[in-house]
């Protein structure tokens, strides 16, 4: 029963599971290329004065720092994007455990979907690391003369081990306590969280929040007072703090600021209306994709601004090696999480595509589904960039007063427009293309039961979720099991609006 499960929701959400995928290709990829500099930059028999170039350098720690921080941002992009997958099957898990289904059942078939997607991911991320990036990362130390031309690149296997590991451990791992709760629950219980979502913040997720947060408030304080050495090696640590705090309390971060950012909206139509109240009354789900978006937009300006205030008051920006170095470095980091923030948008849009057919039944055009899909798109991305802004501007300051008296960073016009375009393409695109995609077909298919993506179910070959379990008389949206539309005047009508 439980691969049986696995396999149909694998089928049903194949979006989720692409996007799953996507996740654990991209941190295959950067641990691989990680792994594979670091063995490459081993100054084991290498020439004494090569060794000591790299040692003056830093290039052994430096590589030793890169797969420490790719380990961790893999782990949370995958975890993050392996969660929210999951979720999206909350309704699903509630009935197969009304019609008999136990927990571990449940427990098991999501660990199983999520061996499915992470393993050829992370074989696939390993050669693409090792063969590709690690050699263009390895190309740049050595043009930028932080790595001696005699030094050569060397692939490895032991890479491989190390991607499995990250890839299929956190993907397990992460569906398995993203099900656990839900899994103990009472089908009916459970049914009405899946519509209506959890409200509250768990007992344990809120107090750490809050540490994080005090915790990096306190540093950032402390460090204003400190030397601007001390200051800015300590500054990773408030950095990090931040966007922990910020993760955990998401929900309750992102929602006060998301009806600050979407107020102004209102006076924008309809539509504008329309998505300020989908974002201000689901804060959860919202929150999913700006965590991610907060955590880049808050780590690239932190290091970006590093550069262009010691540019604008001391003329140099420092090593043109040192500065390549930190903005690839960034530019991984961003990848992450702009990946993990395109997924759960693109999630978030695949799931509301009954929410769409209904809108279109009602009277909606095609035309006020985007404008509101890109409105909502753009109140996500404006609160990601105020959030953003105030983590990176509480991560600097210390440093700055530090170094140069003032707290406020210089960061030129066109660096703040193109990271702010990018936030905005970034959610505009992961938004428009689902919902572009539920806008072609028939909205009176997207609400009858059985739905398109269960179409199986029919024939007996969708897993434990087949026909001849279902309660024939049982309501199911719309139209209930075994009804179909109306071929009357009435009808017609019905299959017009949802056209």
């Amino acid at each position: 029963m439980s691969t049986g499960l696995a396999h149909s929701a694998l089928r049903g959400h194949r979006p989720a599971f692409v996007g799953t995928f996507v996740a654990a290709l991209f941190a295959a990829t950067v641990v691989s290329a990680s792994m594979t500099l670091l063995l490459s930059t081993s100054t084991h028999g290498l020439p004494a004065r090569a060794r000591a170039e790299m040692s003056a350098n830093g290039i052994g720690d430096m590589a030793v720092v890169m797969l420490i921080g790719s380990i961790y941002m893999s782990i949370f992009v995958i975890a993050s994007t392996m969660g929210t997958a999951v979720i999206q099957q909350h309704r699903e898990f509630a009935l197969v455990r009304a019609i008999g289904a136990r927990p571990r059942q449940v427990r098991r078939a999501v660990v199983v979907q999520a061996v499915a997607a992470a393993v050829p991911a992370a074989a696939a991320g390993f050669l693409l690391g090792g063969g590709l990036l690690g050699r263009v990362w390895f190309a740049g130390l050595v043009g930028h003369g932080l790595v001696p031309a005699e030094v050569s690149y060397r692939f490895t296997w032991w890479a491989l081990p190390v991607c499995l590991a990250v890839a299929v451990v956190t993907s397990a791992l992460a569906a398995f306590l993203a099900a656990l709760r839900f899994s103990v629950l009472r089908p009916a219980r459970a049914l009405a969280e899946a519509s209506a979502g959890r409200r509250r913040l768990g007992k344990v997720r809120a107090p750490l929040g809050v540490l994080a947060v005090a915790g990096g408030g306190a540093l950032s304080v402390t460090l204003a007072h400190r030397s601007s050495d001390d200051a800015a090696q300590a500054s990773f640590l408030v950095l990090l703090l931040f966007c922990v705090g910020t993760g955990l309390l998401g929900p309750k971060v992102v929602g006060p600021a998301a009806r600050l950012v979407s107020a102004p909206a209102r006076r924008f139509g309809g539509s504008a209306r329309l998505a300020m109240l989908n974002v201000r009354s689901q804060p959860r789900r919202f929150s999913a994709a700006v965590v991610p978006l907060v955590l880049v937009t808050g780590f690239g300006l932190t290091k970006i601004a590093m550069h262009t205030t010691a540019a604008h008051y001391t003329g140099s920006a420092g090593s043109a090696g040192e500065v390549w170095l930190d903005y690839f470095g960034t530019g991984l980091y961003a990848g992450f999480a702009a990946i993990a923030a395109a997924n759960t948008l693109a999630m978030i849009s695949f799931e509301r595509r009954r929410d769409i057919a209904l809108l279109r039944v009602v009277g909606t055009l095609p035309r006020q589904v985007r404008s509101m899909a890109a409105w909502e798109a753009g109140i996500v991305a404006a609160t990601a960039l105020v959030l953003g802004a105030v983590v990176a501007l509480a991560t600097l300051a210390p440093m700055l007063v530090a170094a140069f008296g003032s707290w406020m960073p210089f960061l030129p016009w066109p660096t703040a427009l193109a990271i702010t375009g990018g936030t905005l393409a970034l959610t505009l695109l992961a938004t428009g293309v689902p919902v572009r995609a539920a806008l072609r077909g028939r909205a009176i298919r997207t609400l009858a039961w059985p739905r398109p993506d269960t179409r199986r179910a029919r024939t007996g070959h969708y897993g434990p979720v087949s026909a001849d379990r279902l309660p024939r008389t049982a309501p199911c949206g719309p139209l209930s099991a075994g009804h179909r539309a109306n071929p009357t005047p009435a009808g017609r009508t019905w299959r017009r609006a949802g056209r």
